[in-house]
């Protein structure tokens, strides 16, 4: 799906309009932007663009794809034509878009802002999150949810352990139709400490034990491609638990009063963020400065509940944008919800997505 979104404003040519704005009304350009679609894609909307084309004049045109990025950029240079502009991108695929020189290189002391005390990107960053070619901007995590309204009030779940009970709490999953998250969970549900995952999930017997536990919950599984899939096949009660993106269950939750809860346990948080095609920098480099600065990140997160990536713009959000309701106890990294928190191994999915995809599809197939 692709939505356009313009900013109109008047930029007559008349008497008395500054050179300034002409300029700026003939340096205008359209922006083809790719990122994730539904409750994310509108706060990029609120926080980034809207400022952005206000500021500009240019025109930025949403385009629903990241779920599949790395295929489409893949696909568009090999054909000699990259439509794309900038693209929303998880870091494991940003790393090998990287390594395929599908991605502009960034420096990030060069190009991006400073925090509004001086100090330089590198540093306000959180430690580790800048990539090569990774620009990120927010701190997310991959959860399970369940419908309340399934389950009595004195018997709901609250361990990814409960997630593969069919016993005690019956219902359809929907899951992501990936690996990634799910052999992690599987693990963590077979008695695996969270810190370990990676460890065991490196060796043959572990993979063998991660997919036989998947086995136990296969056939009341609903695989999910597009984030938007099991908010709702939740909200029909299609399903009794869902995973996904924490800020897309928020907003289901807090926006549309749906009966949803999250369980943090063995959350798989993540970094998400920007990668700049190849032959792309020059044109999207003022407008990744904007973005990416401070205010726009801590403006973010007014809108949806991931945390922002810079150090300096936290201290800037405190309440939802819509609500006013505080947003502290529903970020990803609030302690209670962060206790077995697992962070994605990118270096490991960057080296193994391939085979464990199928292994995973033939899986499926059985």
């Amino acid at each position: 799906m692709i939505k356009k979104t313009r900013f109109k404003g008047t930029l007559a040519g008349a008497v008395g309009v500054s050179a300034l704005v002409a300029a700026v009304a003939a340096q205008a350009q359209t922006l083809n932007i790719v990122s994730w679609g539904g409750a994310y894609s509108e706060s990029q909307q609120k926080a980034y663009h809207e400022p952005w084309m206000k500021k500009t004049g240019d025109e930025i045109v949403n385009i629903d794809r990241s779920s599949n990025a790395l295929a489409g950029l893949r696909a568009q240079s090999q054909a000699g034509n990259v439509t794309w502009d900038l693209v929303d991108m998880l870091p494991a695929d940003a790393m090998i878009a990287c390594d395929e020189g599908l991605a502009e290189t960034i420096d990030a002391d060069a190009l991006l802002a400073d925090a509004p005390d001086g100090t330089p990107p590198s540093k306000d960053f959180i430690a580790g999150s800048l990539g090569e070619c990774f620009v990120p901007q927010i701190v997310y995590s991959n959860v399970v949810a369940f419908n309340t309204e399934m389950f009595p009030a004195d018997h709901q779940p609250s361990t990814i352990a409960d997630v593969f009970d069919l016993d005690k709490y019956p219902g359809k999953r929907a899951l992501m139709r990936k690996p990634i998250n799910n052999l992690e969970w599987a693990l963590v549900a077979d008695g695996v400490d969270p810190k370990d995952v990676y460890d065991v999930l490196s060796t043959d017997e572990g993979v063998a034990r991660a997919f036989e536990k998947l086995d136990t919950i296969k056939d009341q599984v609903i695989w999910w491609e597009e984030g938007a899939q099991p908010p709702q096949l939740l909200a029909d009660q299609e399903v009794a638990f869902g995973s996904g993106y924490n800020g897309r269950f928020f907003n289901a939750a807090v926006a549309e009063g749906q009966p949803f809860k999250i369980i943090w346990d063995a959350q798989v948080f993540e970094l998400d963020g920007w990668v700049v095609p190849t032959g792309k920098l020059d044109k999207v480099k003022d407008y990744l400065k904007f973005a990416t600065d401070t205010q726009r990140l801590a403006d973010q997160a007014k809108y949806i509940s991931y945390g922002p990536a810079r150090k300096s713009s936290s201290a800037m959000v405190t309440t939802h944008a819509a609500t006013g309701i505080p947003m502290k106890t529903h970020m990803p990294t609030f302690p209670p919800n962060f206790k077995t928190a697992i962070p994605k191994d990118n270096t490991f999915w960057a080296d193994h997505n391939d085979e464990l995809t199928q292994r995973f599809n033939a899986w499926l197939a059985m």
